[in-house]
């Protein structure tokens, strides 16, 4: 009633005002309907510089849109909403709706995968024999319908999908840490891997000749030119190649730091942080992993060959990482010579410290590993593990 009394009022205002109107000819009912109503006063009020165009009850003055939002929210525009899902069709990533498989328009499960096979029981009684032959036998074959899920179908593999039920030739076996891959072949020869947490590792000794881009490492170095050169050099213990075979190369501090690298691309040298990591896996403690000299409980025995090894040591290796005791060659404080093989295993790290970088050494009757700077120079030859990016 409250409305009705001030639309009623409006509109006597309104006709108040137009009988001083110029125009003596306006028709009041502007809609033409025979009432005097709501659009009939919009309509008059026009008169004075305002409208109503699109009918919406908002002044075209004040009005966001005087027409039509399309689905895309573009005012009086053509774009299209086939799906009525609110989003305008050239930005909606489906003109439809998705079936169970997450697939547009898609047919749905439509994959058959034996649910249930039932069998039925018999037997026969057998004369000859006097015994009753019980068998069974097969008498239908329930499906169901999945979706169609690509992937590695092999429960023997390492990334193994039970989803899956269409086989796409990715199943690995190797370590996921890996790539899946078990093994990688650089410089014409092929390294086993070992995954140890997060990281994946070399589980053999480097022993290229080349740096990673292909240019040759110095190497058959006389003990003199060994202890003397200032350039990248690696050798292998007394030139046998039989222990070369076994222990693989020794390097110099100049070929680690070089920029032509010395593992495979997308491996490296391990920083004293990598070794850091791989210690703190086996469960060293993280303040002793950051210590100088011997640190940890028994990370040496878990990363060092067994007594089956080839060559053997003595460490478990239940790390599978297989440290082996390569000896070194010496530096500065030597005659360039090669020392303490089957008794002493060194790798390097890529992090410089002093006057060459972090070295880890194992050492044989002794279960942890060493964290040194040794001051024999850039100079001194020791083993290399590769990391995985």
């Amino acid at each position: 009633m409250k409305n009705l009394f001030a639309l009623l009022l409006c509109l006597c205002t309104a006709f108040s005002v137009l009988a001083q109107a110029p125009n003596a000819n306006y028709d009041p009912d502007w809609d033409g309907d025979g009432n005097l109503g709501v659009s009939d006063l919009l309509g008059f009020l026009g008169l004075f510089g305002d409208f109503d165009t699109d009918g919406d009850g908002i002044w075209d003055s004040v009005d966001d849109c005087v027409g039509v939002y399309d689905p895309c929210g573009v005012c009086n525009g053509t774009g299209e909403d086939n799906d009525e899902d609110g989003l305008c069709d050239d930005v909606d990533d489906c003109v439809g709706t998705y079936d169970e498989c997450g697939v547009c328009n898609g047919p749905g499960p439509d994959i058959p995968v034996i649910d249930e096979i039932l069998y039925e029981t018999d037997s026969v009684f057998i004369e000859v024999l006097g015994e009753w032959y019980v068998f069974e036998y097969a008498t239908d074959t329930l499906f169901t319908y999945v979706c169609p899920v690509s992937g590695c179908t092999d429960e023997t593999a390492s990334n193994y999908d039970p989803e899956a039920v269409i086989e796409d030739g990715s199943c690995a076996y190797g370590p996921l840490e890996c790539g899946g891959a078990s093994t990688v072949t650089f410089d014409g020869y092929t390294y086993d891997l070992v995954a140890i947490g997060d990281q994946c590792w070399f589980a053999e000794n480097l022993r290229t000749e080349h740096y990673t881009n292909g240019d040759s490492i110095p190497g058959n170095l006389t003990n003199a030119q060994w202890k003397t050169t200032n350039e990248g050099a690696q050798a292998y213990y007394d030139n046998d190649l039989e222990l070369l075979d076994l222990y693989g190369r020794l390097y110099n501090w100049y070929s680690v730091e070089d920029g032509r690298g010395l593992c495979p691309n997308g491996w490296h040298v391990p920083s004293d942080e990598d070794w850091m990591i791989l210690e703190i896996e086996l469960g060293m403690s993280e303040s002793e992993a950051n210590s100088m000299g011997q640190r940890g409980t028994d990370e040496g025995v878990e990363t060092k060959a067994s007594s089956v090894g080839n060559p053997p040591w003595d460490g478990s290796n239940i790390s599978g990482f297989t440290m082996l005791p390569g000896g070194y060659r010496q530096g500065a404080y030597g005659i360039g010579a090669t020392a303490y093989l089957g008794w002493y295993g060194y790798c390097w790290s890529s992090t410089p410290g002093g006057t060459n970088g972090y070295i880890r050494t194992w050492i044989s009757n002794v279960n942890t590993i060493s964290r040194d700077l040794y001051p024999d120079g850039p100079r001194v030859g020791v083993s290399i593990r590769c990391l995985k990016d």
